[in-house]
């Protein structure tokens, strides 16, 4: 069983901020609040975890290297940019919906080259190295991919379970993690509107054993309105990540040959 945060850096760099056109709040209005703390007792039950410390502002190590909006690095031209880099939310996120451009101009190539090789390549290459040593010794791994969702309108999910439709994961995975949720009473969807992201399809591979699938958790669930501060729901909450990472941990284990 493994865990990846990539959403949670809170390491704001000095000059980050001064490069954002609106201040720290802005850039944090991108942060998964709090994903990281909620899976702390999944941690401590024994499941490893690759947590990211860089902000998502900074990079997004939930995109590919090439899901990129050419007007956030500068002289670059070339591809029309995948529609979610489109939107603003690429490799290096632009825009915000709600408050427009985040920074006073674009990177510089060699800068793109720095977080490509400080953050974005040694965070998956720490999930390649996680998931080999499990691989080494079980036939099948989970990887579960966590994040947050922006409130949902009443009566949609609470929980969004992607497995890219089948693609990142076998059925018996995102049968079980399924089933968990709805076991603690969370109304849950499958792949719809979070199908998942790079992480989970750059490290999916049902046919080796490794079934990636990515949580997303409407965050009033368990935030106060302000995003940032644990709400009344943040047990409940945390108790999932708890029961997801024992019972696929134990799921997985019971379908090594050697799990006797």
């Amino acid at each position: 069983m493994l865990l990846s945060v990539p959403h949670s850096g809170r390491e704001y760099d000095p000059a980050l901020i001064a490069r954002s056109r609106l201040g720290r709040a802005s850039l944090e209005r991108l942060e998964d609040p709090l994903v990281d703390r909620l899976t702390a007792g999944a941690i401590a039950l024994g499941a490893g975890a690759i947590i990211a410390r860089a902000p998502r502002a900074m990079v997004d190590c939930n995109r590919a290297e090439k899901e990129l909006d050419p007007i956030a690095i500068a002289g670059r031209t070339g591809e029309a940019p995948t529609a979610r880099a489109r939107a603003g939310l690429g490799l290096i996120p632009t825009r915000l919906a709600e408050i427009g451009d985040l920074w006073r101009g674009p990177i510089s190539e060699s800068a793109l080259a720095t977080l490509l090789a400080d953050v974005h390549r040694p965070f998956h290459a720490a999930l390649d190295a996680e998931l080999e040593v499990l691989s080494q010794k079980w036939t099948d791994v989970v990887l579960i991919d966590c994040h947050s969702m922006p409130p949902r309108p009443p009566g949609e999910a609470d929980i969004v379970i992607g497995d890219r439709h089948g693609t990142s994961s076998a059925p018996w995975a995102t049968l079980a993690a399924t089933g968990v949720a709805e076991r603690l009473g969370f109304k849950v969807a499958r792949n719809v509107p979070f199908a998942g992201g790079h992480i989970v399809e750059r490290h999916g591979a049902p046919s080796r054993g490794r079934h990636a699938i990515q949580i997303e958790v409407d965050r009033s669930r368990y935030c106060l309105r302000d995003a940032c501060s644990p709400g009344p729901g943040f047990e409940r909450v945390s108790h999932l990540f708890d029961e997801l990472a024992r019972e696929l941990g134990e799921l997985a284990a019971g379908r090594s040959p050697d799990a006797a």
